[in-house]
């Protein structure tokens, strides 16, 4: 029955610390995702572009 009474108590903590926390705007959320999507897309294409070039090289270099 203990462990009862400890998940009970563990919960509430969650539950108090989570009420703690400085929640973003609903415009903030908003601005922050698209600032992660757009640094997503930045940092793909990169790459992308990346391991176009080093396979066109090495192509050049197999034949």
């Amino acid at each position: 029955m203990r462990i009862f009474k400890r998940i009970s108590k563990y919960i509430g903590e969650v539950r108090g610390e989570l009420k703690k926390v400085n929640w973003p705007t609903r415009r903030e959320f908003s601005v922050f995702t698209g600032i992660v999507l757009s640094a997503v897309l930045v940092i793909g294409a990169f790459f992308w572009l990346l391991d176009t070039m080093f396979l066109a090289i090495l192509q050049l270099v197999i034949r």
